[in-house]
This record gives C-alpha cells, sequence and structure tokens, in this order.
C-alpha cells in the first residue's frame, strides 16, 4: 500500500467523527464537488460498545448508483450489511475518484460502488486488483428491469438546443475522464459520427456529475453528458439544480456501474458479500433502503456484461480520438 492511501485512510480513520455532519444530507449544490473535495471520513455504522469483532470491511463509494447528496444511503447500506455478515463494514467517503481508485488497487478498501469504466481498466491489467459481484437493477421503467443505466446529454431548461447538432461551437462540461458515462460513451458517440476534428468550441472538466449539472443550469456551460441514475437520483429527491435541466439526447443503454471486490478478498466473505447484496430485496430493512436509492434489486452479473465499454475504450485508441473536443 503506498505511504500516500496509508496517510489519508490514516487521517480519515481519525477525523471521521468530526467530518461526518458535512458528509450526510444537504444538496449537492451547497458542497464542492466530489472530485475537489479534502474532507475525507470513514463513516462507522455501530457505536463501539456495539462493535462486531474481526476486521472491519471497508468500502468505498464514487455516486455509482445514487448521488453525492444521497451519501447517507449508502451509510445505511454498510450498516445493513454489517449486521448480515456480523462483521465491521466501514463506508470510506469523501475523497476524490481518483483517490478512491488508488485504494481499490492498494487493497486500502475491499469492495467499492464504481463506474463500470474503471471497474474495466482495472479488471483487464495482466494482474487484475478487482472482480465484478453484482450490480443493481432500478425501479424506473426506462431501465427496463435489467442492470443498465444511460448517459444523458443536458442542457438549461430554456436554452435555445433543440437537437444534438444544435451545439456545434458550444461549451461542454464533463466530470472526469475515467468516467463511462461522462467521457467514455460521449467520446465513442462523436467517433461514430465523424465528428473528431473539434465540435465544441470549449471543454471543460469539473470532477462530478453534481457540479457538471450546476455549471449547466447556471449558464457556465452549455451542455454535459451526465449519468442517467445521479439525474434520476437528483430529480427524485429535488436536490441540486436537476430540476433546471432537460435531457436533449440519451445515450445507451450501457452496462451500470458495479459492485466490484479486490481480487484479495477471501473466497467466503466475498460468496457471503454476493449473498447478501442478491437477496437484500427479500429483507424487510433492505427493501426500505433500495427503495431509498430507488433500486429494485442487486443481481449478478458476470465481467462480459462490460464488453460495451470496453469496445468504446478500445475504438477511442485505435482512431487516436482520445480526448472530448
Amino acid at each position: 500500500m503506498s505511504r500516500f492511501v496509508m496517510g489519508l485512510l490514516a487521517l480519515s480513520l481519525l477525523g471521521g467523527a468530526l467530518l461526518l455532519p458535512g458528509c450526510i444530507g444537504g444538496e449537492s449544490s451547497n458542497r464542492p464537488p466530489a472530485a475537489e473535495q479534502t474532507a475525507a471520513s470513514v463513516l462507522k455504522p455501530e457505536p463501539p460498545e456495539q462493535r462486531l469483532p474481526g476486521p472491519p470491511i471497508r468500502i468505498a463509494m464514487s455516486a455509482a448508483f445514487v448521488s453525492e447528496s444521497g451519501i447517507g444511503v449508502y451509510a445505511k447500506l454498510a450498516d445493513w450489511l454489517a449486521r448480515q455478515l456480523g462483521q465491521q463494514v466501514e463506508l470510506v467517503s469523501g475523497f476524490s475518484y481518483g483517490t478512491i481508485n488508488e485504494m481499490i488497487d492498494d487493497g486500502a478498501v475491499e469492495v467499492g460502488f464504481i463506474c463500470g469504466y474503471p471497474y474495466v481498466l482495472k479488471h483487464d491489467r495482466p494482474q487484475p486488483v478487482v472482480d465484478v459481484l453484482a450490480a443493481p437493477v432500478m425501479k424506473a421503467p426506462r431501465y427496463g428491469d435489467r442492470p443498465v443505466y444511460f448517459s444523458d446529454l443536458i442542457v438549461r431548461e430554456d436554452s435555445r438546443f433543440r437537437r444534438f447538432e444544435d451545439l456545434k461551437g458550444a461549451t461542454l462540461v464533463y466530470n472526469e475522464e475515467t468516467s463511462n458515462s461522462g467521457y467514455n460513451m460521449p467520446r465513442s458517440f462523436l467517433i461514430e459520427r465523424g465528428l473528431t476534428k473539434g465540435f465544441f468550441g470549449k471543454v471543460v472538466r469539473s470532477g462530478s456529475h453534481e457540479e457538471s449539472i450546476r455549471m449547466v443550469a447556471s449558464g457556465e456551460a452549455d451542455a454535459s453528458f451526465v449519468d442517467s441514475l445521479v439525474l434520476d437520483y437528483d430529480r427524485e429527491k429535488h436536490f441540486g439544480a436537476a430540476g433546471q435541466v432537460r435531457v436533449l439526447h440519451s445515450l445507451g443503454p450501457e452496462a451500470i456501474p458495479p459492485v466490484v471486490v479486490s481480487t484479495r478478498m477471501a473466497p467466503d466473505l466475498r460468496r457471503r458479500l454476493a449473498f447478501a447484496l442478491t437477496h437484500m430485496h427479500e429483507d424487510t430493512e433492505g427493501r426500505r433502503i433500495l427503495d431509498e436509492a430507488l433500486i429494485s434489486r442487486f443481481e449478478p452479473v458476470e465481467d462480459a456484461h462490460y464488453d460495451g465499454i470496453r469496445q468504446r475504450h478500445a475504438l477511442a485508441r485505435r482512431t487516436g480520438f482520445l480526448d472530448l473536443r
């Protein structure tokens, strides 16, 4: 494990109790985007006197199936898993996407709710560091009762843009380069349309889908490709600026962000964790948590489910069109 990750994790363990109020609740527009947050915490579901025996399972999240505003849902899920597994579960939050990815690489966290694009990049190394464990199936009809999601191209509600072609020369904001919905899918979309010479007038990085939504709503950017799960959740819960934008076009469906586990995790623990997640909808409390997250259930998925993401990545490398423009 790198000294950088060890230091961050130690800091989060010491400061978690003090930082907890700043991590849960509130609108995303009132907090800095995920990639820019410096505060970090480890949320520990049980008070010390109720702590379960054994080493903790550390779970990291990067706004996978709910937005940053829904971190409380992840905390409830971690608490529920601790009781189901009879083992301590700690939710690591508040770090940038890049730091979370490094923590997963180094084994500082054993479970991650992450985007499918970094999952593919990690799994396809000569020595894979993660395996896919399960994936959520969302409740909304647009997902067709399948573990898929979309990349939604949004513009301001009152903007003049009515179709994608109207955006030529406009300002595009994206969340980050290792995002499937925010970068990999739009890049593939441009390649397939032959728009590799520079379609947008300006392309800027925001650091998170929530910040991209805010920038479009405020007029700082004209458009953004955002994760449909984040947009749906924020609209349903009336968080942030999601109600001030409209969807101009949707890409997908695509394989939904998965739950991944470290390849270092013991096989027995992996099986018990998979069983708990994929049977969560059958438990009364588990069902309530899933409903809050707008999820129907978790179901097992195979690595091949993410081949579409691989193909988009390969297309970008093959054509040399690596940067949105």
